[in-house]
């Protein structure tokens, strides 16, 4: 790769001036990578991962009215979220590959301010917050699998 700068290592961190360059050597850890990385084939071998979905913003602003007439299992006290947006986001994380609720709950976090809107979310502050991991695993909780089969079969 080449030389570095030369400085050393001290008690305190580093030495103010260089001393002597190391030389750098960087090994791949596989063989062929460079093969691998260029194939136009995503199946070819050693390449894994599946391809992640990613919502337009028309569907992002339909899966919360999909959620509209779910029964809201939470008291009233202490709701920041409308029970829709919910659902709507853990929807969207799973349709884009996230399986955990708390990849549910990054996926969720890494939205830009626009998709937080079309999914409906709380305005606090001057933006758009999303549920945290804990709101998203107590409200599917307690929704539970019958309320969405039920949601599932009406839709049909």
């Amino acid at each position: 790769m080449g030389l570095t700068r030369g400085f050393r290592r001290i008690r305190g961190g580093y030495s103010n001036t260089p001393e002597r360059p190391k030389r750098v050597f960087v090994y791949p850890l596989q063989r062929n990578v460079a093969r691998l990385l260029n194939h136009p084939d995503r199946a070819a071998p050693g390449l894994f991962g599946d391809p992640r979905m990613a919502l337009s913003a028309a569907q992002m602003r339909a899966l919360p009215q999909y959620f509209t007439d779910l029964p809201d299992p939470r008291r009233a006290q202490g709701r920041r979220h409308r029970l829709p947006v919910v659902p709507a986001l853990t929807a969207g994380a799973s349709l884009c590959g996230m399986q955990s609720y708390k990849a549910m709950a990054e996926w969720a976090s890494s939205l830009g301010q626009a998709a937080r809107q079309r999914f409906g979310c709380r305005r606090g502050n001057g933006h758009y917050l999303v549920p945290s991991l804990y709101v998203i695993r107590d409200c599917l909780v307690r929704l539970g699998p019958e309320a969405l089969d039920r949601r599932g079969s009406v839709a049909d």
